[in-house]
């Protein structure tokens, strides 16, 4: 059983492209109701904004991408980016960190959020 661990940016992207098809689904099913003209319209203006969403979300990944350090995976020898102190090579799904501290833990997506550490300090 391999790790189920995904790239933030890949779980991203995925999200930008199951919005495209959703997008292009609903449009699609609007073309059937083609006598009901309200619905029609309706259909094809929510596949429209579906599928700009899409665009804005693959806009802010490509940007955000942009910002991600790039390493290469000490398992697979491939290049990966990384977001945040945990993040999980894109290829062969391997927990990745830079926090020396984190070395041997559990991988666990809690630990890229501020609220987190704020708490472990305040302890």
């Amino acid at each position: 059983m391999g790790l189920k661990y995904s790239s933030k940016i890949n779980k991203i992207r995925t999200v930008a492209l199951g919005l495209i098809f959703a997008g292009m689904i609903i449009m699609y099913i609007g073309l059937y109701f083609r006598n009901i003209e309200w619905l029609l319209v309706t259909l094809m203006i929510l596949g429209l904004i579906a599928i700009g969403l899409s665009t804005v979300i693959y806009l802010w990944i490509g940007m955000l991408s942009t910002k991600a350090i790039p390493i290469e995976c000490p398992e697979c020898g491939k290049p990966t980016k990384m977001l945040g102190r945990v993040d999980a090579c894109m290829h062969c799904k391997q927990p990745l960190t830079f926090d020396r501290n984190l070395e041997g833990k559990e991988f666990d997506e809690k630990y890229n959020s501020k609220k987190y550490w704020k708490e472990q300090q305040d302890k």
